[in-house]
C-alpha cells in the first residue's frame, strides 16, 4: 500500500506538470500568431471592451498605474448596464496601487502582463476593518485596502492567459516583523458583499498577507490559480473563502507561507453576532507546499459556522498537515459537515490535526461560555507517505469534537516519528480499515463499515454554473 501511494502521488505530480506544459503551450500558439486576439471561458461575455494604454497606461514597471486604472475602471462603468465592459491589460510591468472593480466587469491579464503592487503606502488607502472580525489582524486599527478590490457587487471576473499579479510583500513583511504597522495588511484581492464572482487562470506571488480573499459572497468559482510566496513568508494564506455561500475552488497550485487554503467566517463575539456562516463550498484538485501550515484548514475564525465543505482529489507535499481544524472556547459557532476523500499526502508531521486550543481573541470581551461545535468530520481514501505523526485530535474538555469518521486510510510512518503515532483526547468517532491503528477513541468498525465517511451524492449549486467561451480582438496588444 506505501509503494502504491506513493506512485499515485508521484504519478499526480507528473500530470500536474504535463498539464501546466501543455497549458502554456495552448496558450502560446493563440496568443503567439495574433497576440491582438485572444479567448477564454468565462461566466459572463462583455460587449465593450478597452485596454489599459487606452487610458494612459504605461507599463515600464516605474510609472504608476493607479490613475489609470481609476479613470479606465470609472469610463467603462458606463457599460455596466449596456452588456458590460472588459478591462485588458496588455504585455508590460504595471506599477499601481489599490483600484476597485465595478459590477458587470473583466478584468483580463495577457501572458505577460504583470501587476506590480506599489510600496507607496499612499497609494493604499485605510478602509474600517471586517465587521466579523471587529479589528485588523496586525493591528487593532483599519487595514489597508486589498490590491484589487471591491464591494456590493455582482457579476465580476479577475481572469487572463496566467497573467501575474505581483504583491512584493517582502516590504509588508519586514514591516510586519518590525512591528511598524499601524494598519493590517493589504490582501491581493478581495471581494466584498458580491455575487457571481470568477478569478481564473491567473499567477499570484508574494502578497502582502493573504492572496485571494472573498468575504461575504456568493456563488464564486476560483479555478486556475497558482500562488507561489516564499515558505516563510507570515500569513500568505493562498485562498481564503470567509462568510461565503456556493464556491468551488479547483485546480490551484499553492506554496506559500501560511495555509493553502483557509475557510473562514469570522471571529469571536463580532463573528457571533455577524451570524454568516461559509458553506456550500467544494475544493478540488489542489497541490499544496506549506511546510510550517495546512492543506486546508476550518478556522481558527470560525464563529460565524462552517458547514457542508467537499474536499477531493487533494495533493500535499513538504507541509504541515493535510486537513486541520482549528478553534477555542470563546470561538463559538461550528464546524460540520465536512467530507474529503482521495487526498494524497508526502512528508508530512500530522495527517490530521485537529486543535481546540488555538490562536488569540479578538479582544477581553469575548464569551468564555461561547463554546464551538465540531461534529461530523468525515475522510476516506487517504494514502499518506513519510509521516511523522497520523494524528494529533484535541477537543476541548466538557465539549468533545464528535462525529469523526475515517475509512481506507493508510498512512506510512517516516522513518524518525513519534513513538506514539495517534494522540487522542475528548473527541468522538468511528474508523474503518485505517493504518496505523488508531486511538481507543476511534475504535475499528471492520471492513463490512467501509462504506462509512460517504460524499453527499448530490451536487452543489455552484456546479451546475458553466463557463461561456468569450473571444475578443483588440485594436492594439
Amino acid at each position: 500500500m506505501r509503494i502504491e501511494g506513493m506512485r499515485l502521488v508521484c504519478g499526480l505530480i507528473v500530470v500536474i506538470v504535463l498539464l501546466n506544459s501543455k497549458k502554456s503551450e495552448s496558450r502560446r500558439s493563440k496568443s503567439g500568431s495574433r497576440s491582438n486576439s485572444f479567448e477564454y471561458n468565462a461566466i459572463n461575455c462583455r460587449a465593450h471592451s478597452a485596454s489599459l494604454v487606452d487610458y494612459g497606461g504605461v507599463g515600464d514597471g516605474k510609472t504608476s498605474n493607479t490613475k489609470a486604472f481609476e479613470n479606465a475602471i470609472r469610463k467603462l462603468s458606463e457599460y455596466e448596464s449596456k452588456g458590460g465592459a472588459q478591462l485588458y491589460v496588455p504585455a508590460g510591468k504595471w506599477l499601481t496601487g489599490s483600484f476597485n472593480l465595478i459590477s458587470h466587469f473583466t478584468l483580463y491579464l495577457h501572458q505577460d502582463a504583470v501587476l506590480l503592487a506599489s510600496q507607496d503606502m499612499n497609494e493604499w488607502p485605510v478602509i474600517k476593518p471586517l465587521p466579523s472580525y471587529g479589528r485588523g489582524r496586525d493591528a487593532a486599527a483599519g487595514r489597508y485596502t486589498s490590491l484589487i478590490f471591491g464591494t456590493n457587487l455582482t457579476d465580476v471576473i479577475i481572469t487572463g492567459d496566467n497573467g501575474t499579479i505581483d504583491g512584493q510583500g517582502a516590504f509588508w513583511w519586514q514591516q510586519f516583523h518590525k512591528k511598524k504597522l499601524k494598519y493590517t495588511r493589504p490582501y491581493l484581492i478581495e471581494l466584498m458583499f458580491s455575487d457571481n464572482i470568477q478569478i481564473s487562470n491567473l499567477t499570484l506571488l508574494n502578497s502582502p498577507s493573504w492572496h485571494v480573499h472573498p468575504t461575504y459572497s456568493s456563488n464564486i468559482i476560483i479555478k486556475g490559480i497558482t500562488i507561489n510566496a516564499p515558505v516563510t513568508s507570515p500569513n500568505t494564506d493562498g485562498i481564503n473563502p470567509d462568510s461565503c455561500t456556493n464556491t468551488r475552488i479547483e485546480d490551484c497550485y499553492i506554496v506559500s507561507g501560511d495555509d493553502c487554503v483557509a475557510v473562514k467566517s469570522g471571529w469571536d463575539e463580532y463573528g457571533i453576532k455577524f451570524g454568516m456562516p461559509t458553506k456550500q463550498l467544494a475544493i478540488r484538485r489542489l497541490t499544496c507546499i506549506s511546510p510550517y501550515s495546512a492543506t486546508i484548514a476550518l478556522g481558527s475564525e470560525m464563529s460565524g459556522g462552517i458547514e457542508d465543505v467537499r474536499a477531493e482529489d487533494i495533493t500535499a507535499i513538504n507541509t504541515e498537515s493535510g486537513v486541520r481544524i482549528k478553534t477555542a472556547v470563546g470561538r463559538g459557532g461550528y464546524v460540520k459537515d465536512i467530507y474529503v476523500k482521495r487526498m494524497y499526502l508526502h512528508t508530512m508531521k500530522w495527517a490530521f490535526w485537529m486543535t481546540g486550543n488555538y490562536g488569540s481573541h479578538a479582544d477581553s470581551h469575548y464569551d468564555p461560555n461561547a463554546l464551538p461545535e465540531i461534529k461530523g468530520i468525515n475522510y476516506r481514501d487517504v494514502v499518506a507517505e513519510n509521516v511523522s505523526m497520523a494524528a494529533r485530535l484535541e477537543g476541548i474538555s466538557k465539549d468533545p469534537f464528535t462525529g469523526i469518521c475515517m475509512a481506507n486510510v493508510t498512512i506510512g510512518l517516516a522513518a524518525k516519528h513519534k513513538k506514539q503515532p495517534w494522540t487522542c483526547t475528548d473527541i468522538q468517532g468511528v474508523t474503518s480499515g485505517v493504518t496505523p491503528q488508531p486511538c481507543d477513541l476511534l475504535p475499528d468498525q471492520g471492513p463490512k463499515k467501509i462504506t462509512a465517511c460517504d460524499f453527499p451524492p448530490e451536487n452543489l449549486p455552484i456546479d451546475m454554473v458553466k463557463l461561456k467561451k468569450c473571444s475578443y480582438t483588440m485594436k492594439h496588444a
